[in-house]
């Protein structure tokens, strides 16, 4: 199947490793220019880049606070800068702050939301309005997680809550743009195999697996293999969704 994809220009953040570097790299290895972006230019960003750029395309590191409204507007800029049109955003960038809710600190719960929720809302409304005004039309793509269908049962409230709000921002962008040629879809994770949540898996053998129907955790590239076909032109009739892929683990 030609995805249709070579040729076009994405940004996806939170990329220097877990589920945004496979995404990064699998846009990549569909001819998809990219700028990948952290919160430091660290040495796991710039192998991103390097590894990018070997299959043919044209890749840039960029670091930003996604706890700063200033700093992601500056990062859609730069990134406009340095690709000329934006054709495709990934909201990948997360924080999984631990707290019962009895004792999460305002802080903790302000930079949950601003991480997970303000800022997808700022680098959309940059994309949307960067798009419109050249009549271009695009994808925003939100990684969101189960959490914001089930909630938390392990102290994650701040997480649980940041994600369903994502849902709602999915459908309301979906409802706004796609009449417009923008079109807006999420993909909900279960548990995936990352920095985020391998000390969980080792201390706890078993005990997701036993949760999943398919019987395993998902690596990176199975999420970003999903996210490719969603940002292709065999997709173009999707908007306003959030896919589940949990491994079955929601089955909504």
């Amino acid at each position: 199947m030609d995805l249709k994809l070579k040729g076009k220009n994405a940004i996806i953040t939170g990329a220097s490793r877990g589920v945004g570097r496979a995404i990064a790299l699998g846009l990549a290895a569909e001819g998809v220019n990219v700028v990948v972006t952290a919160r430091s230019q660290s040495e796991e960003l710039l192998e991103v880049v390097e590894t990018a750029q070997t299959l043919g395309v044209k890749a840039y590191p960029l670091a930003a606070s996604m706890n700063s409204a200033e700093e992601v507007v500056l990062m859609m800029k730069e990134a406009e800068a340095l690709l000329g049109d934006l054709d495709i955003l990934v909201n990948n960038a997360g924080i999984w702050l631990t707290g019962w809710i009895q004792e999460i600190p305002l802080e903790d719960w302000e930079q949950t939301l601003n991480v997970n929720l303000t800022a997808p809302f700022l680098t959309s409304q940059y994309f949307a309005q960067t798009n419109l005004v050249k009549k271009r039309s695009g994808r925003i793509i939100n990684i969101n997680s189960q959490a914001a269908f089930n909630g938390s049962t392990t102290g994650h409230a701040h997480y649980a809550a940041s994600k369903a709000g994502m849902v709602a921002l999915t459908i309301s962008m979906a409802r706004e743009l796609s009449a417009k040629g923008i079109t807006v879809n999420g993909i909900a994770l279960g548990v995936v195999d990352t920095d985020m949540i391998r000390d969980q898996l080792k201390a706890q053998p078993g005990y997701y697996e036993n949760r999943i129907p398919i019987g395993r955790v998902a690596q990176p590239e199975d999420v970003a293999n999903i996210v490719v076909f969603m940002a292709s032109e065999p997709a173009a009739y999707l908007t306003g969704t959030t896919i589940d892929a949990t491994g079955g683990m929601l089955m909504r």
